[in-house]
Parts: C-alpha cells; sequence; structure tokens
C-alpha cells in the first residue's frame, strides 16, 4: 500500500502521557520550544490530529451551523470525495469521524503564525455517517475532505488517499491518544519522536497510544538539554545498529 511516512512527535511526561497540567506548567516551556523546534525541523508536507486535539488548538470547540445548507439541492457527488492538490503542498489532516468540527477558513490560521502550523489546508478524514449537511457546509467553505470508512476511520485507507490525492510523502502525527493507538494497532507508525518533560503527569492523564499492538523500533538519536529535556527518536526496527 502507497503512504506517506508517518512521524509520531508527541510531548510526553516521564510516565508516557500526553495530557495533563505537566504540559502547561512554566518549567515545561523549554520543552515545548523543543517540540516546535523538531516539528519544523522535519519538513513535513502536514500533520494529523484528531477531533478533540483539533478543538483544543484550533477550532475552540465551536460549531458551525448546518441549517443552511440542503445537499439534497446541490449538485454534486455525496459520494466523491473532495480534494485537490493544494500549491503550498501543506495540510493539516483532521481525523474527524462524524464531522463535527467547526472551521472559520480552510487554511489553519495559528495565533503564534508557527511555520509548522500556519496556513496549511484542512482537509477532513470523514466516515459515511458523517451529516451530509456537514459535508454540504465543508464544501460550501472549499475545506478539502475524503471519506475512510463506514462507521469507523480506516486509517490505512485515508493515508493511501492522502498520499495518491495529495501527494503526501511525510506526515506528522500528533495525537491524541486515541488517533496514536489507531495508527499503531494499524501498524503505520514508521518512527516515533518523543520530547520528554522532567514531570510526571496525573493518572488520569491519557497515554501515548489508547491502544497498540507489539512493534520493534530502534533507538536512532537522543539529546539532552540542561533544563532536562529529552528527545528519543525511535525508528522501525529493520536490523540497524543503534545509534547513540
Amino acid at each position: 500500500m502507497k503512504k506517506p511516512y508517518v512521524i509520531c512527535h508527541m510531548m510526553t511526561s516521564l510516565d508516557g502521557k500526553v495530557t495533563g497540567d505537566f504540559l502547561a506548567a512554566p518549567e515545561q516551556e523549554k520543552a515545548a520550544d523543543i517540540y516546535y523546534e523538531i516539528n519544523r525541523a522535519y519538513g513535513a508536507d502536514g500533520y494529523a490530529c484528531g477531533r478533540v486535539t483539533m478543538e483544543g488548538s484550533f477550532t475552540g470547540g465551536w460549531r458551525p451551523d448546518l441549517s443552511p445548507y440542503d445537499p439534497s439541492a446541490e449538485d454534486w457527488d455525496r459520494e466523491e470525495d473532495f480534494v485537490r492538490k493544494d500549491p503550498s503542498g501543506f495540510y493539516a489532516v483532521a481525523f474527524d469521524p462524524h464531522g463535527v468540527l467547526g472551521w472559520k477558513s480552510n487554511h489553519i490560521r495559528d495565533p503564534q503564525e508557527d511555520p509548522g502550523y500556519h496556513n496549511a489546508r484542512i482537509v477532513e478524514i470523514l466516515t459515511r455517517q458523517a451529516d451530509p449537511k456537514y459535508v454540504a457546509y465543508l464544501r460550501d467553505r472549499e475545506i478539502f475532505y475524503l471519506f475512510a470508512g463506514e462507521r469507523e476511520v480506516d486509517a490505512a485507507l485515508a493515508l493511501q488517499k492522502l498520499s495518491e490525492k495529495l501527494g503526501i510523502q511525510k506526515l506528522l502525527l500528533e495525537g491524541g491518544s486515541v488517533l496514536n493507538g489507531a495508527f499503531m494497532e494499524a501498524d503505520l507508525i514508521d518512527e516515533i519522536s518523543l520530547v520528554v518533560c522532567p514531570a510526571v503527569a496525573d493518572t488520569r492523564d491519557k497515554p501515548l497510544f489508547a491502544k497498540s499492538s507489539m512493534a520493534a523500533f530502534a533507538l536512532a538519536q537522543v539529546k539532552q538539554w540542561d533544563e532536562g529535556v529529552l528527545w528519543l527518536n525511535y525508528k522501525r526496527n529493520n536490523g540497524n545498529e543503534i545509534h547513540e
């Protein structure tokens, strides 16, 4: 199957959690800076997040009013994907199975204008359970969408379409826990990049992978900063030597 090279890039606590108050603590600012620096250095063609992560980072939980949309009156095929290659070649991929995210633009508008996120063209990954009115709303806003699965997202199919229809070759997988787990279970992750904060999270916080299947990775790089932050970089174990 043709697919992008997928790098799961996350900031974690010492106990492997990816959510929680530790992410906002003042002493973790250095870790956040390093995380975003590595994000930019990868030079990926896009980044993928689940619905909850996209809400927390970009949409703020806003929901569109779908009442003006009447899909039956529209002259387009509701079974077809709606995408075309963006000249920038840079995409924000939102895994939103039932179609609820509210976008006010068809591009990401990052408040800090971080080049690792800002101006990425939005692509919604939907299942066939998405409300046709929501699909009509996306089309009206010229927000790209791809169907991948009937009731649950077929991550492998989504990646195949992202590769074939948009030319995405390198994709950063940036959470949350459920989406990371779905990719790991489907054996779709090629590399893991962890910026580890010198803190332990709360018991209730979510792990790196909500679900997983056994997979072997080889340590490729380790880097340490004076502030106690570590970067751990792993690649799929293909028999190569481990590097320090």
